[in-house]
């Protein structure tokens, strides 16, 4: 188990990189702009399942492998891109389809459909990868022994802290569209930002990479 140092000192670092907006930020907002709360929520929850499956990939060693390969790190990075940008152009294509939405004449998106987007878009992302496996291992404490547990427990406050930043950028971009919504036309209009945002977002990773 971490000193309580060590867990604090992780705790600042780790609040600090998540709350300036990067991948998983823009995608939950580009969701619930794009199609509401509740799939921003959903997007949110898979998400985190998959950075949670990433850092237990971590404490077994394959994320060392990932960043120090700089061909598996280009593999995870772009595809991690190119899905978000086949979901943005989908959200783009479908923005007029928001106002009967909102009337009743779409059905809410399928539950595991939404998860399973969020999950692989949070188990693709790059710098979560790189962050796991070679910012985290910083704050491990030699004396304490059991890396991989240590890895696990520092992972899990990163999760969490995540999750709430995450929860806090769904409602706040949710509660948004719902003003939008008061109008076919905004609507319309937000549902394509959305779409575009995330199309940007994947361009953007593809290209350069993006924070957490």
């Amino acid at each position: 188990m971490p000193s309580i140092q060590h867990l604090l000192a992780f705790a600042v670092t780790a609040l600090i990189v998540i709350v300036v907006p990067g991948p998983s930020v823009l995608f939950i907002v580009g969701r619930a702009l794009a199609v509401g709360r509740r799939e921003a929520m959903l997007t949110m929850v898979g998400n985190t399942l998959g950075a949670a499956v990433m850092l237990v990939a971590v404490a077994l060693g394959l994320g060392t492998l990932i960043a120090a390969s700089a061909i598996a790190l280009t593999a995870v990075k772009l595809a991690g891109a190119a899905y978000l940008i086949c979901l943005g152009v989908h959200a783009f294509r479908t923005r007029k389809s928001l106002a009967e939405a909102l009337t009743g004449g779409v059905k809410p998106a399928n539950t595991r459909r939404v998860l399973r987007q969020g999950f692989l878009v949070g188990v693709t992302n790059a710098k979560t990868a790189v962050f796991f496996a070679a910012v985290l291992p910083q704050f491990v404490d030699p004396a304490a022994g059991a890396a991989a547990a240590q890895i696990l427990v520092l992972g899990l406050i990163f999760v969490v802290i995540a999750l709430a930043s995450d929860t806090v950028w769904a409602v706040a971009a949710g509660s948004a569209r719902d003003w939008f919504a008061r109008s076919p036309r905004r609507l319309e209009l937000v549902g394509g930002t959305g779409g575009l945002m995330i199309i940007g977002l994947g361009a953007s990773i593809a290209v350069s990479g993006a924070k957490e």
